[in-house]
């Protein structure tokens, strides 16, 4: 199933500048999903990392790669109209910088999840190539 970024709206609180993922281009609710963010110059974090060398923030794809998490958690039927917050990050590794113009594929699978407190194995990948994997837990909301 895909969401374009009026229903990715509908599940996450996340509003400009901060909606960070772009199309979920498919997901299983309670267990994974895969989205993707299209880097433009345009965006505000290029006004100063770095003006003359632009690379996405290490902790913004982070927060992507969150957000197509949360949307795997949050369309679950007893979440719906909840909050997913970060309870944590392990191991995050950035083998690739992004730049404007990459389009990045993102993928989290929910690996663990007890009540609201849960954990998920997420990839961020560019032209096939990994660039981010972290292990992020969440906490459910309301």
């Amino acid at each position: 199933m895909e969401l374009n970024s009026n229903q990715i709206q509908e599940i996450l609180p996340h509003r400009y500048p901060f909606q960070l993922v772009d199309r979920i281009t498919d997901f299983e609710p309670g267990k994974w999903a895969k989205g993707v963010k299209c880097v433009s110059v345009n965006e505000m974090q290029f006004l100063g990392h770095f003006p003359t060398q632009h690379v996405m923030p290490g902790v913004l794809v982070i927060e992507a790669l969150a957000q197509v998490g949360a949307i795997a958690i949050l369309s679950e039927e007893e979440h719906k109209g909840k909050t997913a917050f970060f309870g944590g990050i392990k191991n995050a590794r950035f083998k690739k910088q992004i730049t404007p113009g990459d389009v990045i594929e993102m993928e989290c699978e929910i690996i663990d999840q007890k009540g609201p407190i849960g954990s998920g194995k997420a990839v961020a990948k560019v032209d096939g190539k990994v660039a981010v994997t972290a292990e992020l837990t969440f906490v459910v909301g309301a």
